[in-house]
């Protein structure tokens, strides 16, 4: 099956991370791959950790091994991360498409979001690729990737 607009060809991300949660009895979480030295990017992750009250996402900075794998493995250049990568259900989006379905997923009045994507992708797209391309001089960057808390250490992966 083609993939759907917004999304990028699915090769088993299984093969290219464990993306299982820690847990024995937790179900396969949804990975959300970003770029660890964005100051931006980690806000998000930060967002993300406060607000995802069932552990439903979990991490992988595109530097880390299991990052470049899932991106590599996308068809994404891990080596010019200019998009965001989201796993879930065996599928996987980028851009706009991967923010409207993660913060909807959050559930409650987060859901919301799904709203956004009324407006035309190309449009949503080209405002996101400006705020990626220029992410590092308007919110900084870091020297290294987060080092996420023991309380969240499990949601991240290697």
């Amino acid at each position: 099956m083609a993939p759907e607009a917004g999304q990028v060809a699915v090769v088993d991300p299984v093969q290219a991370a464990d993306v299982r949660a820690t847990a024995p009895d937790a179900p396969a979480a949804a990975v959300i791959v970003f770029d660890g030295v964005c100051v931006l990017c980690n806000g998000w992750v930060h967002f993300l950790l406060r607000h995802d009250r069932r552990a439903r996402y979990r991490f992988a900075a595109m530097q880390s091994g299991s990052g470049r794998a899932l991106l590599d493995a996308h068809g994404l250049d891990p080596d010019a991360p200019a998009s965001l990568l989201l796993l879930e259900h065996g599928r996987a989006w980028t851009d706009t498409d991967a923010i409207v379905r993660v913060i909807g997923g959050l559930g409650g009045a987060w859901r919301c979001a799904r709203l956004l994507s009324v407006l035309p992708r190309p449009l949503r797209n080209r405002l996101y690729r400006v705020l990626a391309r220029n992410r590092y001089r308007w919110f900084g960057r870091r020297d290294a990737c987060l080092v996420p808390t023991a309380e969240h250490r499990h949601r991240f992966l290697p």
